[in-house]
């Protein structure tokens, strides 16, 4: 059977279930796919950090609150398991093309399993960003 034959089989069965070393990827007929696997991002957004922060897209994060310029806290959705998830961070420089710091704010006071402090710096000060990039990788609950 060709691989065309095997999607086409695969895609008209309207349900799937992919078992194998990482865990288990499943879609049922809404074509909605869940990610089971450890390590892999399980929230992502992509928001506009002026005026009244709001998402341009975003994954598994319900809301950003603002507590000032540059320092904003990114609530998820569904929460992970423990504090210790990885969190990588970018955004668009505000004022030159140098001195840029997107840091999460990861410390036993600010990190939780439901949300994360982001601060945004640069050329040593706090700017709100037009574009921050969140990933986040963990276990959730």
């Amino acid at each position: 059977m060709t691989r065309a034959a095997e999607m086409a089989k695969i895609v008209g069965k309207g349900s799937v279930d992919i078992h194998g070393e990482a865990g288990t990827t499943s879609s049922g007929s809404t074509g909605k796919t869940t990610n089971l696997q450890q390590g892999l991002v399980k929230a992502w957004s992509v928001f506009d950090g002026r005026s009244t922060p709001s998402f341009y897209d975003s994954f598994n994060t319900a809301s950003i609150t603002d507590n000032g310029t540059g320092n904003y806290l990114l609530n998820f959705t569904n929460g992970f398991s423990t504090k210790n998830y990885g969190t990588v961070l970018s955004h668009q420089h505000t004022v030159s093309n140098s001195g840029a710091d997107a840091t999460p704010t990861q410390s036993d006071s600010t990190t939780t399993t439901t949300a994360v402090r982001i601060e945004i710096y640069e050329s040593d000060a706090a700017r709100d960003p037009v574009y921050c990039n969140a990933l986040l990788a963990g276990d959730l609950a």
